[in-house]
């Protein structure tokens, strides 16, 4: 009986080995790999290079959104990782949109290679009632297609979304049946904006499929604080964009930034986000006093950790992410590109930085 009963703790000492050595396995960790600056005066088919708020990846091609509202546009690049390092950038085309109504705020971008369609989101004005849209075009800028976002998304609705604050982050779904399109900001029917001080402000984050092009679920993300106390009258965090690698599970930037700091004022962080026991919050009108299960977040990277090793030690205005390709270790890369807002508000960079995905089976 003595012998059963030490066998049995020897097995039971050993799966629980084995089971935390899974768990270990299973966590997303990232390394920093490198940084790279383009100049500021690049020149496209006569159309000026900066204001990248989005990247992504496919078919060996990297097309970045630029959120010139006067001409609204995406770029194909080349961008060679040489040794874990990024070599070289090269910007070969523009595409620019077919558009005449002038409202539009483009924001995130995602190449859908099953359907070979661009996916963009874009703000819309909520000040000038024109709603936030989540649209495809194709490869010579023409867009054929708007799909239909939640009802409280929309300018006019009772929710009352925030200017300059609406839908800002997109991601292909893990299974490729669909796409994920998230709020910089909440609802002001959800809650308040981000502070200094702790706040209970949740975005919400909603799921469209692809063959019925309507919304299916959503689930809320609660934003972090404001990170630093500004100088001047203006400080912000919000999410800037997703992607989603495995089922409801994402990797999730937040951006905060506050004013009077100088090249100091941003704060850039990844957050892991596992939303699998999230409430379905579609149908609820608004999540002040209400019951809801929020995304489950931790804290992945904090740019702050590589601030001495970037150059002019400056995190910028990081606005897109996107799966890079595989290094010769068999890792995968994450790319993010910041947005440089054209300097309109003092010296910015198009700044590129390079991370490798460690430890994830």
């Amino acid at each position: 009986m003595k012998n059963i009963i030490i066998l049995v703790l020897f097995l039971v000492t050993i799966l629980s080995c084995k089971t935390l050595k899974g768990t270990s396995q299973d966590k997303l960790q990232l390394k920093y790999l490198d940084e790279y600056i383009i100049p500021e005066n690049i020149l496209v088919d006569e159309t000026l290079v900066g204001g990248l708020s989005g990247i992504d990846y496919a078919n060996n091609t990297y097309y970045l959104i630029c959120d010139d509202a006067k001409n609204p546009r995406y770029y194909k690049a080349e961008i060679k990782i040489n040794k874990s390092k990024i070599d070289t950038i090269l910007f070969t085309s523009v595409v620019k949109f077919n558009d005449s109504s002038h409202y539009l705020d483009v924001e995130a971008i995602r190449f859908d290679v099953k359907r070979n369609n661009v996916l963009i989101t874009s703000e819309g004005s909520i000040n000038y009632k024109k709603d936030p849209s989540f649209f495809s075009v194709n490869q010579q800028g023409i867009i054929d297609h708007f799909y239909d976002i939640p009802t409280s998304l929309k300018a006019t609705s009772k929710q009352k979304p925030r200017n300059n604050g609406t839908l800002e982050g997109l991601t292909i779904s893990n299974d490729k049946k669909g796409y994920w399109i998230a709020m910089e900001l909440p609802l002001e029917a959800d809650g308040p904006e981000p502070k200094v001080v702790e706040t209970k402000s949740p975005i919400r984050i909603t799921n469209i499929d692809a063959a019925t092009q309507k919304p299916t679920k959503q689930f809320a993300y609660l934003l972090d604080k404001i990170d630093k106390i500004p100088k001047e009258n203006f400080a912000v965090n919000g999410l800037s964009d997703l992607l989603e690698y495995d089922k409801d599970k994402f990797i999730v930037i937040e951006r905060s930034y506050s004013s009077g700091l100088g090249l100091q004022g941003n704060t850039i962080k990844l957050f892991d986000v596992d939303a699998t026991n999230a409430s379905n919050t579609l149908s609820m009108d608004g999540l002040i006093d209400t019951d809801f299960e929020p995304a489950h977040k931790e804290l992945l990277f904090d740019f702050e950790s590589v601030r001495s090793q970037l150059s002019n030690q400056v995190i910028d205005n990081i606005e897109g992410l996107t799966f890079g390709p595989t290094l010769s270790n068999g890792n995968r890369t994450l790319l993010l590109v910041a947005d440089n807002n054209f300097n309109k508000l003092g010296q910015q960079f198009n700044q590129f930085i390079l991370l490798e995905i460690l430890d994830y089976k």
